[in-house]
């Protein structure tokens, strides 16, 4: 299949949480992201124009973190998040951190001045589920090597 696309397909993930509530205040206020439909067990969202579904859980909590080696940073595995524009990465950033926000990776640039060049931060919502922000100045560059 080809990489180039006119328009991305949105993608769907299900994902466990151990608290609705907490899930609702972090994906609707801290992220901003719209609430979709959602139920006594279940919540969706939309995560900047992909669907994400927050499903209640008890073992939420029960699996370890783990992480890679990546560029001297230890990234969370597994984890999720969105390709943003470059301004849209920085003013994400620059809110999470004028929040005092708790980033598992702080905001920083990867391969600077190199082909894929892009911002990147890592954090956790109140569940444990990592998630990845990246933001490309030139988008076509995302799977440059």
């Amino acid at each position: 299949m080809s990489t180039q696309y006119q328009a991305l397909s949105p993608f769907h993930l299900a994902f466990p949480v151990h608290d609705l509530g907490a899930a609702r205040q972090f994906y609707g206020e801290v992220l901003g992201c719209a609430e979709g439909r959602s139920s006594d067990h279940w919540i969706d969202f939309d995560f900047f124009g992909h669907q994400i579904v927050a499903h209640l859980s008890e073992q939420a909590e029960a699996a370890k973190p783990i992480s890679n080696a990546v560029d001297g940073h230890d990234v969370p595995v597994p984890h999720f998040g969105v390709v943003l524009s470059m301004d849209e990465w920085q003013a994400m950033a620059d809110r999470l951190t004028a929040m005092n926000f708790e980033f598992v990776i702080k905001p920083y640039i990867r391969f600077k001045g190199e082909p894929g060049e892009q911002g990147t931060l890592f954090f956790r919502d109140p569940s444990g589920n990592a998630i990845e922000m990246k933001g490309f100045a030139d988008r076509s560059s995302l799977f440059a090597r």
